[in-house]
């Protein structure tokens, strides 16, 4: 049984939200000591298992198992048979650490990463989110979460005309890249880096509307690619990029409710930089600007809801993109957290 190697364990830091403990927290059991292989072994053998807690809670903590490498995380992730995912079309500068493995947003520690579902500003964004703390932070530093279906709810409570028509015509998000990574911004990432090649060309061809991308990667090299669904305006140092009207409200089949699936406040308070204006970064999908006090009382509900735990090195946390939103608070070095994504 799987309750044999993984004992699930409660922090003060966890929320009981409509019954069940979020996130699900494990720890191994102290009466059966496992190594790294045999620790993989029990992630295989208890996948099902360790799903169920998933599904229910929307995010899995195991804090305390014999992960201590990039290699061992990734190794990790390996372990529970999810497809990968390539970081196509994101914002956030990251770097391939080893295998399927990448550092999370690299923007400076000062800066505030606003809560967002990965990728929601593109067609095709991961199912799974694993982070991994090689190096916990000396303060701060949290990865904060937040129950998507929970924002929802509460969003269409208090403001229910403003998400009806969110509902009625979406997002629209503009990005502007420049042609290198800038790694000072939080959304620095460059447009070759973006879209894997350095030929205009090919970048249009992998933007063009209304379809979704897939991803076959060969030694590091991006093989076959079709298209994004996303508009590009070139400029004379880089390019706009404009994604929508993309759905902001998603329904959850696997649990049966609506989520808040977007990157709205991310976009409105965190998009900014030398080249880009965060109120012009995201729209209603007619092109209208968004409500500044609207945005901001979903922040609000978003910072009320969350559940924030502090990092410790070895926590493998993993996320159910659709369920849940995540941000990451400012820091004080070091810090290292490292990502992989999955269909």
């Amino acid at each position: 049984m799987a309750e044999a190697f993984f004992v699930e364990s409660q922090i003060p830091e966890q929320k009981t939200i409509e019954g069940i403990l979020f996130p699900a927290v494990f720890t191994p059991n102290p009466s059966l000591p496992l190594d790294h292989p045999q620790f993989l072994d029990a992630v295989r053998a208890h996948k099902p298992y360790l799903e169920s807690l998933l599904r229910s809670s929307g995010a899995v903590l195991l804090r305390g198992f014999p992960v201590r490498s990039a290699a061992d995380f990734d190794r990790a992730v390996d372990a529970f048979g999810y497809d990968e995912l390539p970081y196509i079309g994101g914002a956030a500068p990251r770097t391939n650490v080893v295998g399927r493995v990448f550092t999370a947003n690299e923007s400076p520690p000062d800066q505030k990463i606003p809560f967002h579902h990965e990728m929601a500003q593109v067609p095709k964004f991961p199912a799974k989110l694993f982070f991994f703390c090689e190096e916990e932070p000396r303060a701060g530093g949290e990865t904060p979460i937040v129950l998507s279906h929970f924002v929802y709810k509460r969003m269409r409570e208090k403001f229910p005309e403003f998400v009806e028509r969110l509902e009625k015509l979406g997002l629209i998000y503009t990005r502007v890249l420049g042609e290198g990574d800038d790694p000072s911004s939080p959304i620095g990432r460059g447009w070759q880096s973006t879209f894997l090649t350095k030929d205009k060309a090919v970048a249009e061809e992998r933007c063009l509307v209304a379809m979704q991308f897939e991803l076959s990667i060969v030694v590091g090299q991006c093989c076959r690619a079709a298209p994004l669904g996303m508009k590009l305006e070139w400029t004379e140092d880089g390019v706009k990029t404009i994604m929508g009207p993309i759905p902001a409200i998603k329904f959850d089949e696997t649990r049966g409710r609506k989520i808040w699936f977007n990157s709205m406040v991310a976009a409105y308070t965190g998009w900014k930089d030398a080249r880009n204006d965060p109120v012009k970064a995201v729209t209603c999908g007619d092109g209208e600007p968004l409500p500044a006090d609207l945005i901001d009382e979903c922040l609000k509900i978003l910072e009320e809801e969350c559940v924030a735990i502090p990092w410790k090195q070895g926590d493998i946390l993993l996320l159910d993109n659709l369920a849940v939103l995540h941000s990451r608070r400012s820091f004080e070095p070091p810090r290292r957290i490292l990502a992989s994504l999955c269909q």
